[in-house]
């Protein structure tokens, strides 16, 4: 107890480690009670995060923060239309499709199963193989009753992409021009011996902006090479199973893991145990192979490396506590966590404690 009273002696004591925790717990409150409400603002925050990366290079250029941002601003614009009226009919398509083929899978997929005791009668039985089937059958109606679940409140959904087509634009705009003018008016709230938290900011600035904008450009680079490589190749539904497997960047080992499954098994039953099969899955993996150890040191030099553990537990506490989001900046947020613990100041060896 005495350790501890010590501790907090000694902490509190310092101004500036007061103004970093105060920070940082508040800001951990804000969102996590606030943060369902403040989804657009955050999402926006995100992307204007993200095209700052594009204006600063305009600005160098010699341009004026206005025209640079006038300029990227209608970059998104048009980004956002190409997404909206290119992207998201063709995926709706394709999982329309998908939904009306999955019977069919289904089945095809019990009848390989029933032949297994046959084959192999020794190690599976029939009874073994009605247990998977059923177990198959009852997550497929799961499955089914969310669908239905979320069709009946697509509604609800639909009013609310609406409002965010509506609103994320326009903040990320002011987040954009404005970028100055907020920075200065948050500063000023801010008390001035605040020299620490300083420190620890632009060091998770630095971290945050080189991985943001990092992942992104994997996202794209990774969906871009599926996307040819499935469409070459002739599988179904490639843009489907080609967003995925971008997506899939966002959560480290992981990601990977798991969209590798629908992939493999999307091409199997299009082919079977045929060379097509092989050629799809051996392009697949040399895609990860190149996005594990080409790609992702080439994009990720700057960040601060954490160790496997580190990050999976970052993904599972962070995911756990802001779903999406959560996964997305699980190593940012870990890195925020490494940052304030490499700022915070020790008692040096010898030195008697307060």
């Amino acid at each position: 107890m005495q350790l501890i009273l010590q501790w907090f002696r000694r902490t509190f004591s310092d101004p500036q480690l007061v103004v970093l925790l105060t920070l940082l717990v508040g800001g951990f409150v804000v969102v996590l009670t606030m943060g369902n409400m403040l989804a657009p603002v955050l999402a926006s925050i995100v992307i204007a995060y993200l095209l700052e990366g594009l204006v600063a290079p305009l600005q160098r250029l010699g341009l004026p923060r206005m025209v640079a941002v006038v300029i990227v601003f209608v970059l998104f614009l048009i980004a956002l239309g190409l997404i909206l009226f290119g992207l998201l009919p063709l995926l709706s398509r394709q999982v329309s499709q998908l939904v009306q083929q999955l019977p069919n899978m289904i089945t095809k997929g019990q009848q390989v199963l029933m032949m297994l005791p046959e084959k192999h009668p020794g190690l599976i039985t029939a009874e073994q193989v009605q247990e998977v089937i059923s177990a198959i059958g009852g997550e497929v109606g799961k499955l089914g009753q969310k669908v239905l679940s979320w069709s009946l409140a697509s509604v609800v959904g639909l009013i609310t992409v609406l409002v965010y087509l509506v609103l994320m634009p326009l903040l990320v705009f002011f987040f954009l021009k404005d970028k100055k003018l907020l920075l200065d008016w948050v500063s000023s709230l801010l008390p001035e011996d605040r020299k620490i938290a300083v420190n620890v900011w632009r060091e998770v600035d630095r971290q945050i902006s080189n991985y943001v904008r990092g992942k992104f450009i994997e996202i794209l680079v990774v969906w871009a090479a599926s996307y040819v490589t499935f469409v070459l190749l002739g599988l179904q539904y490639a843009m489907l199973l080609s967003l995925l497997v971008g997506l899939s960047v966002i959560i480290p080992y992981i990601g990977a893991t798991v969209v590798t499954l629908p992939v493999l098994a999307v091409a199997w039953f299009q082919w079977g145990w045929t060379a097509d099969f092989g050629y799809l899955a051996a392009a697949y993996f040399v895609i990860q192979a190149l996005d594990g150890n080409v790609l992702v040191p080439l994009l990720f030099s700057e960040v601060v490396s954490l160790h496997p553990i580190a990050i999976i537990v970052a993904i599972l506490v962070f995911g756990g506590f802001w779903g999406f989001w959560g996964v997305f900046f699980a190593i940012p947020l870990a890195t925020l966590v490494n940052a304030v613990i490499q700022a915070w100041p020790r008692r040096r060896r010898g030195e008697a404690p307060a």
